[in-house]
């Protein structure tokens, strides 16, 4: 019975040391497992609840990039982050000062006017701030081959959409136009965003449309596919004389073969800009801000006219700037330079 007692007092003696010695290497194993967790950087949650992103039309580059970069910003922030699907520009411009969103894809000549009180604008909107200068957008001003449109000037007489009312788009076509000394008295305009554009062009319903976006602009690819489609020219001289009173313009070229065109077209860009409301915190821009460069690769995934975003230093995105830099953005610029 003693002999019995104490194998029974050594068997539970050892069982105690192995389970034991299992719960420290279990114990082991996990911090060796958490060392080993890719461990993120100083990024943080913002202190803004929501982060609703401005674009434009649901097919367009402003809302595709737009919706990838929300995202990004729900994933890597924990924020509450979605698009609102615009007329674009204007429209974008109107939210951000209303406080209806919190960042906004623009372009620069909405952007212009919106800061200057003239055009669309009625009164300076005070609390827009930009945090990155993005790609151009092309004019591109799209016609069937046997419309016989073959210059800006052919246009008069025609039906034209202009773009979305609120839109950029709609906003450089005027100043286009004007530039040829065409005002929308002399043409029939339409005031239709792309898919409706595409769609008018296909059934005839519109001689021309116009089309301001990244390259390649997905609906005009696709409608290239089963229409005669044809490219209206803005001639080099003219697109400089345009750009020398308008600096948010620059001379452009839409390469041959976007649209199986041969050769490449003359034509005229305006760069876009991201911007943000200014009363949002520094902290939370400085985040905003960081999250959108360090994830551009990913941006360019979602569509090919985000590899035309510019990597720049500080210096060069504020000279190229069109709004004030908000503070959390130079924050961010200035900790890489």
């Amino acid at each position: 019975m003693r002999l019995l007692k104490d194998f029974w007092r050594f068997f539970v003696g050892i069982s105690g040391i192995f389970i034991i010695m299992i719960f420290l290497g279990c114990k082991d194993n996990a911090n060796d497992d958490k060392s080993q967790v890719p461990q993120k950087s100083d990024t943080k949650t913002l202190n803004t609840k929501f982060v609703t992103i401005a674009t434009g039309g649901a097919a367009g580059p402003y809302n595709i990039i737009g919706t990838a970069l929300a995202e990004i910003y729900s994933q890597e922030l924990g924020a509450n982050a979605k698009t609102q699907t615009t007329g674009a520009s204007i429209e974008n411009l109107n939210l951000l000062a209303q406080n209806k969103v919190e960042m906004a894809f623009v372009m620069g000549d909405a952007l212009h006017d919106a800061l200057n009180g003239v055009g669309s604008f009625s009164k300076k909107l005070e609390n827009i701030r930009q945090i990155a200068v993005l790609y151009p957008n092309l004019v591109q001003i799209v016609t069937s081959k046997k419309s016989g449109i073959k210059s800006i000037e052919d246009l008069k007489g025609k039906r034209i959409a202009v773009g979305d009312k609120g839109s950029g788009t709609e906003n450089n076509a005027r100043i286009l136009l004007a530039a040829f000394g065409i005002t929308y008295k002399d043409i029939k305009p339409d005031y239709l965003g792309f898919a409706a554009a595409a769609e008018a062009l296909q059934n005839g319903r519109v001689d021309a449309a116009f089309f301001a976006s990244g390259l390649p602009n997905a609906l005009v690819l696709q409608l290239e596919k089963t229409f005669d489609l044809a490219l209206v020219s803005i001639p080099s001289d003219k697109a400089q004389e345009i750009a020398s009173n308008k600096s948010y313009f620059t001379p452009a070229q839409i390469p041959a073969n976007t649209y199986g065109n041969q050769e490449p077209i003359p034509t005229i860009a305006i760069t876009n800009a991201l911007v943000v409301r200014s009363d949002l915190s520094e902290e939370d821009v400085y985040q905003l801000t960081k999250v959108f460069f360090e994830n551009l690769d990913k941006l360019e995934v979602s569509h090919q006219a985000a590899r035309d975003i510019p990597r720049m230093s500080l210096e060069d995105e504020e000279k190229n700037m069109i709004a004030p830099i908000h503070s959390g953005a130079k924050k961010y610029l200035e900790s890489i330079n």
